[in-house]
């Protein structure tokens, strides 16, 4: 821990906010994060811990039910993202030539193009509104972008690695060395790619909901922010209705930026401090 505190922070602060969803699901009725189930605009109390918003909804029940919502979207997202690009990471870097420098051409020209404005019109075009999985496939269809400049310019190096030319001199194919000999190797920065990309993909839902292009039926923590704002909750000064889920987001946020810098310092040596 004294070498990388910022990994034990972080898994610590992300076990607090599961033990929460958790712990919560035993004290609350989840069916109450639907609209008229109760009161509505009432203040935190024992019988409401978190209170209710204009529409009637238990916010206690909102933040337990919504949360893992938001993070499934983010979860699958980074997964499709780093999945995808590393698999055409992997192909660009160890093939090269023209194969490289077709994907490095088509990644080069989709980080060029604001990727906020692809997915509002993408999100805007599905039929039948968005649900949470094809919220997540929506923001999973520019995930792979990033991941796959980075772990291409990772394997770039790998790839000149003695014990990988002499995996080649003694006859292995292309797939054998990549999965045998790359993979293996490169496993935690896989890792810290993959809570990167899941803390940018919560990060996009977040922004597609807030502009009404969520779920409107899922508590999520982006659309508990949608109508936040939808009915000036901060200027009329109910702040019970957007305290909780900015706290979610910071702790979701802080912790994933913790344990991303932690896993890079696992992932690359250069980083590591010295005791």
């Amino acid at each position: 821990m004294r070498r990388n505190p910022s990994l034990p922070v972080g898994l610590t602060m992300l076990l607090i906010l599961a033990l929460f969803l958790i712990v919560g699901r035993l004290f609350v009725d989840l069916d109450e994060a639907r609209a008229v189930s109760v009161a509505p605009l009432r203040p935190p109390s024992a019988e409401l811990p978190f209170g209710s918003d204009r529409q009637g909804r238990n916010m206690f029940a909102v933040a337990v039910a919504g949360t893992p919502m938001t993070l499934q979207i983010g979860l699958t997202a980074g997964l499709l993202g780093v999945g995808f690009g590393a698999a055409l990471a992997f192909v660009a870097a160890y093939y090269g030539g023209k194969v490289d420098n077709l994907i490095k051409g088509l990644v080069d020209t989709g980080l060029t193009i604001p990727g906020l404005m692809i997915l509002i019109t993408v999100a805007m075009n599905v039929r039948g509104g968005l649900g949470v999985t094809q919220m997540a496939l929506v923001v999973a269809s520019l995930a792979w972008l990033y991941p796959t400049r980075t772990i291409r310019s990772q394997l770039l190096t790998l790839r000149e690695r003695g014990y990988i030319q002499i995996a080649q001199m003694s006859g292995m194919s292309g797939p054998e060395i990549i999965v045998k000999e790359m993979l293996p190797n490169l496993l935690p920065y896989l890792v810290a790619a993959l809570v990167n990309s899941t803390s940018a993909a919560i990060l996009a839902s977040i922004g597609l909901e807030v502009l009404g292009l969520g779920p409107f039926e899922a508590p999520t923590i982006g659309m508990t922010l949608y109508w936040v704002n939808y009915n000036a909750a901060i200027i009329n000064g109910w702040w019970w209705w957007w305290v909780p889920p900015i706290v979610v987001i910071g702790t979701v946020f802080i912790g994933l930026f913790l344990v991303a810098i932690g896993l890079d310092e696992v992932a690359n040596p250069r980083l590591r401090r010295s005791v």
